[in-house]
């Protein structure tokens, strides 16, 4: 039996870049179930008709897609958002991270780079490429006496590298060759050195400690 695709809701504030994406993303297998070209119009469509991934642009006029994202947390919808933007821009990827954002991606990623992006995002994984680590690192510093890359092994290091490209502990485990336990415990370890509760803020932190 053939699995149902994957329902998608496209949120931009330009017709042409929505039938661009539509007739991508189509192309691809994925089902656009609705198109939005507004925060607004994608909170109200969305309480109707559900999707697997929203698929929206940073930067819109009026409610932009972080904060369609923030609204849409706070009432309590869990829908996979993957956001899109044209801009390199670290102050966008910590906001989009802080409202709850399972992906961030440029808008000239190859396309199957963005159907591979849907479908992580969709199976509940979190999406960090591209990480611009030179503007993270520039706009958030994290101040430590100690010497940061130092207090990491070198399979903490690839660890870190691999969860910065939205792997799952198993799919890490099978690259690395170690039981998927290890892994959890290697994950518990560094965020517990890197001072985070999440994965996403630990590869953040870890970018701008310079440790990967």
């Amino acid at each position: 039996m053939t699995a149902a695709p994957i329902r998608v809701a496209l949120a931009d504030d330009q017709a042409l870049v929505r039938a661009g994406l539509r007739a991508l993303l189509q192309g691809q297998g994925v089902d656009v179930a609705f198109e939005a070209d507004s925060g607004a119009a994608l909170l109200e469509r969305i309480a109707t008709t559900p999707v697997d991934v929203v698929l929206s642009d940073i930067r819109m006029p009026g409610l932009d897609g972080i904060d369609a994202l923030a609204a849409l947390r706070a009432r309590g919808d869990a829908t996979p958002v993957l956001l899109l933007t044209t801009f390199d821009d670290s102050d966008l990827l910590l906001r989009a991270t802080d409202a709850g954002a399972q992906g961030f991606l440029l808008k000239d990623a190859a396309p199957e780079d963005l159907r591979e992006a849907i479908m992580r995002v969709a199976a509940g994984e979190t999406l960090l490429q591209p990480v611009s680590t030179d503007p993270v690192r520039a706009r958030y510093r994290f101040h430590d006496d100690r010497a940061p890359r130092e207090t990491f092994s070198d399979r903490e290091v690839a660890i870190l590298r691999l969860l910065a490209g939205g792997y799952s502990n198993k799919e890490i485990a099978r690259s690395l060759f170690l039981a998927e336990g290890t892994v959890k415990n290697y994950v518990s370890a560094i965020l517990d050195k890197l001072g985070t509760r999440d994965r996403t803020r630990a590869v953040l932190k870890a970018i701008t400690l310079r440790v990967i």
